[in-house]
């Protein structure tokens, strides 16, 4: 896949997402999509990074960066994705270009390295991602990658998406197209069952998949490939015989959710796995969709089922929890999701950030934080502080380079991004999300903490 002006403007003007589409009073449409990055700003990652995060959970195959070898040390480590197979996406390669190979090429370089890793690996397949560096001297990917997988005898991808192109969200969808073009549609299922689904931009942070499988199981419902957590190589090659694409991470991947109902004429919707709500309105919908209403009492049983149970595990909790405020500073589905799961527990969101949210998400989040609460459009260490003085919250729920705010303003903080160790999805991801609040609200350190210094008595 070729990346040109072209290409590019089709991704960022995705019709199935809402910043593409005209404002109420017909003037024009939101441009955040297409928003170019400001020098000096941080984007939140490039667009390799965000080719990296979408594709590298595909477990079985080896992930090439072809660049300096500080490109392939990245962001992926910190990442907490997991595998229940083969733990090949952790092996780091690169082909760690020099000064000379900028000079000369480097494509002799990542020839002989795809065989290297082929020989000493025997992957399913493997992925190569340009970076800025290789896409600048003009490195021709395609031709290196197609020559390779002849001569090697295996499927070698090309990732165009060297950091300059855009933002992460842009490679997110750049990786997309490469799954598209080069492994979606190559294989087919042994057999198909009238509930085969894909789930699309779940990246089984935390192992936050494996909560929700076994519902799936239980309904009779099969994933037919996982796009891209835990996930095989094979399964992804057999995706486009799927009855629904069930879309978890918002618009990361919608490129990929439409073209496949241009190709194949599977439907799609957009669901989250965080909150009780929105867990039985995700069963519900795609039992829906699926048009089986046999399904659809499965669905109402296990749900009357799950709920019971929840209702008993999570009642200290939620009389622990009853009324306390919370700041969210997080991005996508979950700027609007977790508001839910905390209204679960009987927590007030007073706060949350829409910065990478859509129309339609900051739509969802006004209508769960209510007139009074805040949506922060942009946010700093500073901004967050004067937030959480201003809402009098008690807890700070972010990702992890945000924890030092917290503790400057003295206040419990809980990780919701990437780098978490704890699943917070499903029902019982409910339960873990419960008992980790309630430990951090409740750790006997705050009382220390907030007491004035000795310099200040």
């Amino acid at each position: 896949m070729k990346i040109t002006s072209g290409k590019v403007n089709q991704l960022l003007t995705q019709s199935g997402c809402e910043h593409n589409h005209h404002h109420a009073d017909g003037k024009g449409k939101n441009k955040a999509c297409k928003q170019q990055a400001q020098p000096g700003l941080a984007q939140g990652g490039c667009a390799f990074d965000g080719a990296s995060i979408a594709l590298v959970p595909i477990t079985d195959v080896a992930h090439l960066v072809h660049g300096p070898i500080a490109c392939a040390g990245n962001s992926w480590g910190g990442r907490g994705s997991l595998s229940s197979g083969s733990k090949l996406y952790k092996m780091g390669f690169t082909t760690d270009v020099s000064e000379n190979d900028i000079i000369f090429g480097g494509e002799k370089k990542l020839y002989k390295a795809i065989g290297e890793v082929a020989q000493r690996y025997q992957p399913k397949a493997v992925f190569v991602y340009s970076t800025c560096v290789t896409a600048l001297i003009g490195d021709d990917l395609d031709a290196v990658c197609e020559a390779a997988s002849k001569k090697f005898h295996l499927p070698v991808i090309p990732v165009n998406s060297p950091g300059f192109v855009g933002s992460k969200n842009l490679g997110n969808r750049l990786s997309g197209e490469s799954l598209l073009e080069h492994v979606v549609g190559t294989a087919e299922p042994e057999y198909t069952t009238p509930y085969d689904i894909n789930l699309i931009g779940e990246y089984n942070i935390a192992g936050e998949l494996w909560n929700v499988l076994p519902l799936f199981e239980k309904l009779g419902i099969r994933v037919l490939a996982k796009i891209t957590g835990d996930a095989t190589y094979d399964e992804v090659c057999r995706a486009h015989r799927a009855k629904l694409n069930v879309m978890i991470c918002s618009k990361a991947l919608i490129n990929m959710a439409t073209a496949m109902g241009e190709r194949y004429g599977i439907p799609y919707i957009e669901e989250s796995f965080y909150g009780v709500a929105d867990m039985n309105r995700c069963l519900r919908n795609i039992a829906a969709k699926l048009g089986d209403t046999a399904l659809q009492d499965r669905v109402e049983k296990l749900i009357a089922e799950e709920t019971t149970a929840l209702d008993i595990a999570l009642a200290p909790y939620r009389q622990r929890l009853q009324g306390k405020r919370m700041v969210l500073y997080t991005g996508g589905v979950k700027s609007w999701s977790i508001i839910s799961a905390a209204q679960d527990l009987g927590i007030k969101v007073v706060a949350t950030s829409t910065k990478k949210s859509t129309e339609e998400d900051k739509a969802r989040i006004r209508k769960l934080l209510g007139e009074e609460g805040v949506m922060l459009e942009k946010g700093n260490a500073q901004e967050i502080l004067r937030l959480i003085n201003q809402t009098k919250a008690d807890l700070l729920v972010a990702g992890g380079r945000n924890q030092y705010t917290a503790l400057k303003a003295r206040i419990p903080f809980l990780d919701i991004n990437q780098e978490r160790h704890h699943s917070y999805a499903g029902y019982t991801g409910m339960i873990e999300m419960a008992r980790e609040i309630d430990e951090a609200i409740y750790s006997p350190i705050w009382e220390q903490v907030r007491k004035p210094a000795p310099w200040e008595v």
